[in-house]
């Protein structure tokens, strides 16, 4: 059909509207590909916003700033779901000392305690806290080859399922992970073959069966060996191991006896016991913490109770290593009886008529030991008190004596070491010197047979089942080396007096002036003074 004739200025008027139709159709494409665009990018906003979610959660757990629950619900819906539906995890901490140790932010902590508490699989997990960070270099230890191997065998099973794309080079006992991040697996049978990593630096060491080791020279040389320039990754040592063993002594000083289990204390000399000081900063270097492991921490195995069972089998003194995590009992102590749980008391207000007792063990170039007792009315003895310090001259000793008496009541009795009273020439002996200087004592008991018995006696339990001796807690030096003190190797009835017993002599001293097999009113009796002669007859008794 032709078209119609357009009439003079129609023909304009034609053209516009064709025009206007094409213009609102471009339009109404545009719009649905802007409206297209707008939601890829929220998709991709929406994406982003869940990996930061999820990576500072992550960051949060590995500094200890929230707990598993919290972490599960910063996870984005579908993976959440998958989470709770039971989709199978790699690891899972139990919980309690488990979750602890792997979010602790310590320098330094030792997990520890009774066998069976899952502190090897722990260690596995921990040094994977930066394996994402390409800087990231771990070392992990153990005391010989063989036992190496159980380590290895138990990475191969986790790490792959946890880092998909590790890498483990047989030829040199490292991992490698997707990220570069490396964790090197080896082993130190002697002090000297710590050598071997001079010059390297780790950003995670570990030390697995730490008391294997019957020096703290390793864990102290593998400290040099720590650092890292990443702004972004924070240092760690750990350790794990059983008390007892060729190093539990040293462990025990180091991460035992300065703090409570559980709580973070600053780092101290081991020599000294001074708190260690960063020079450039004069404040406190870094923290340790021990967090006790116990077999009942790990469900998997006490679901039958058949391990339980054979550590319970074992002879006293594993039994309690073992099986109760018990720090306090050595091989060969000479004092089985104490039990940190029965003997140690956190401290309270004593009665003011309570009988009060001071005992002493001097010390120059070995420290000086000075313990305060009461006596309640049932005649138990409570050590409320100690003054442990090297380089104290008599003088200085009479002086911190009186200074730490300040608001006691008047002791009814102070006895110091007989070989204080010894002269090598004209001058005073130290007794005389702290007689002179206002602190008043007579002679010890020497009989260190009677002294040790006597000691056994306090530290057993009463018809009451408690025990006649115990110790504030704050008394650390006894608490420290009273449960550890060896029988002597010559005389099976006494302690080795090589071995550090200047606390356990001032104790030693102190019940043999009250003794449990006296009756109650020959103590103290002046039948019993009558027999000393004062040394001086001002200031002496």
């Amino acid at each position: 059909m032709a078209r119609p004739k357009l009439k003079e200025g129609e023909k304009g008027k034609y053209n516009t509207s064709r025009a206007v139709l094409a213009r609102k159709k471009v339009t109404k494409q545009l719009n649905l590909r802007r409206k297209e665009l707008a939601k890829v990018e929220k998709q991709k906003q929406n994406a982003i916003q869940k990996r930061d979610t999820v990576k500072n959660a992550l960051n949060l757990i590995k500094k200890g700033g929230v707990t598993e629950q919290e972490f599960i619900k910063t996870l984005p819906k579908e993976v959440k779901e998958a989470v709770e539906s039971g989709v199978e995890i790699t690891f899972k901490p139990n919980k309690g000392p488990q979750e602890q140790f792997l979010s602790a932010p310590e320098k330094e902590v030792l997990y520890g305690g009774a066998a069976g508490g899952g502190k090897s699989a722990a260690m596995l997990m921990d040094v994977l806290r930066y394996a994402d960070n390409p800087n990231h270099r771990g070392l992990l230890l153990r005391r010989t080859l063989g036992e190496l191997s159980e380590l290895i065998d138990q990475s191969r099973k986790l790490y792959p399922k946890a880092f998909n794309g590790a890498v483990y080079k047989e030829s040199k006992n490292l991992w490698i992970f997707p990220s570069k991040a490396t964790i090197q697996l080896s082993y130190v049978d002697k002090d000297s073959d710590v050598i071997r990593f001079q010059g390297q630096s780790y950003t995670w060491i570990g030390v697995d069966e730490l008391g294997h080791y019957p020096t703290p020279y390793v864990w102290n040389y593998l400290r040099s060996r720590l650092r890292t320039t990443d702004p972004t990754i924070q240092t760690y040592m750990r350790s794990s191991a059983n008390p007892g063993g060729a190093g539990g002594w040293w462990i025990k000083k180091m991460f035992i006896d300065p703090s409570p289990a559980g709580e973070p204390f600053w780092a101290t000399n081991e020599e000294t016991g001074k708190t260690l000081i960063n020079p450039t900063t004069n404040k406190p270097l870094f923290q340790r913490r021990f967090i006790p492991a116990r077999l009942t921490d790990n469900p998997y195995l006490t679901a039958t109770g058949e391990y339980e069972a054979m550590l319970l089998s074992l002879p006293e003194v594993e039994r309690r290593r073992l099986l109760e995590g018990d720090w306090d009992v050595a091989e060969g102590a000479a004092f089985s009886e104490f039990n940190r749980l029965d003997h140690v008391v956190d401290p309270f207000d004593l009665p003011t008529n309570w009988t009060r007792i001071r005992a002493a063990d001097y010390g120059y170039a070995s420290p000086s030991c000075v313990l305060w007792g009461a006596v309640d009315w049932d005649n138990n003895l409570w050590i409320y008190r100690e003054l442990y310090a090297k380089g104290l001259t008599g003088e200085a000793l009479a002086q911190a004596v009186m200074e730490a008496e300040r608001n006691d009541p008047p002791m009814m009795i102070s006895v110091l070491d007989g070989a204080c009273w010894s002269k090598h020439g004209t001058g005073p002996s130290i007794a005389e010197t702290m007689i002179r200087n206002g602190v008043r004592w007579i002679p010890a008991d020497k009989n260190r047979v009677s002294g040790k018995i006597e000691v056994h006696r306090r530290l057993q339990k009463n018809d009451y089942d408690e025990p006649r001796l115990r110790i504030f807690s704050t008394c650390t030096n006894l608490v420290r080396t009273l449960p550890t003190l060896p029988i002597a190797k010559t005389n099976s009835e006494d302690v080795d007096t090589h071995a550090e017993d200047h606390a356990y002599d001032a104790l030693r001293y102190m019940v043999m002036t009250r003794q449990t097999n006296l009756p109650r009113y020959t103590q103290f009796s002046s039948d019993l003074t009558k027999k000393y002669k004062p040394v001086d007859e001002v200031f002496g008794y």
